[in-house]
């Protein structure tokens, strides 16, 4: 069932494809747990997803379940503050997993796959006024943003980078003795910028490595990702 489930998405994908990018990739972000029986499926999305060229998938990996047995080797206690803060702004008080958040505004419980493909669907036809590009020169990672309109309230400019596979065989906890491989998986996330969007805004930021590199502008809260831009 699982299986077919992820030919199905991926064959509605397919044919959404041909729609028009308004407002470029989608970002869906996974919080997730090696430490967590409910997650692998969900993780597996997260692969399907990470073929396509206009979804940006991006897995952080949360903290909280390390207590039951094992300690997620990608979780970052950031990742579980980004978390909290996403269901402070819809005004929740807990978090779970898996969970997804598409576009930064619409949020998945658990293993919906059907409910991410309509959500990438509706957000790949939003309009946006943000245009946003990136630039590799060598060491350096040039970013560049102009918008068509100011904006009320600051938006935040984020760099992101992510390992794009990798294998781990898990030992202890609820999922011991699978061999899990991980797709797009997040290991640093941060601000760099603050913008108003009156100005077109540039920005160079040192990097490291060959990872991939994604820069996002998103609303504060935080709120909807407004762009975004990836190089591989």
């Amino acid at each position: 069932m699982r299986a077919f489930i992820t030919v199905l998405i991926s064959a509605w994908l397919a044919l959404s494809g041909t729609a028009r990018a308004e407002g470029g990739p989608v970002v869906v972000e996974l919080f997730t747990s090696q430490g967590c029986a409910s997650c692998p499926p969900a993780d597996a999305l997260i692969a399907e997803l990470a073929k396509r060229d206009d979804v940006i998938p991006l897995a952080l990996h949360v903290d909280y379940w390390d207590y039951i047995g094992w300690q997620d080797v990608f979780a970052d206690p950031a990742y579980t503050r980004r978390q909290k803060a996403y269901a402070r702004a819809i005004g929740q008080r807990s978090v779970y997993t898996p969970q997804i958040v598409v576009g930064g505004q619409d949020h998945v419980v658990g293993y919906s796959p059907m409910d991410v493909a309509r959500l990438i669907e509706a957000h790949r036809v939003l309009p946006s006024p943000v245009a946003l590009s990136l630039e590799r020169q060598g060491d350096s990672v040039t970013i560049r943003a102009r918008s068509e309109t100011s904006f009320d309230e600051d938006v935040v400019l984020q760099l992101v980078r992510y390992r794009p596979t990798e294998e781990v065989e898990i030992t202890r906890g609820e999922n011991a003795g699978q061999t899990y491989v991980y797709a797009n998986i997040v290991d640093a996330w941060k601000a760099v910028a603050r913008w108003d969007g009156a100005q077109p805004l540039v920005v160079t930021v040192q990097i490291e490595g060959e990872q991939p590199i994604v820069a996002l502008i998103q609303k504060a809260g935080p709120g909807r990702i407004l762009a975004a831009a990836r190089l591989r």
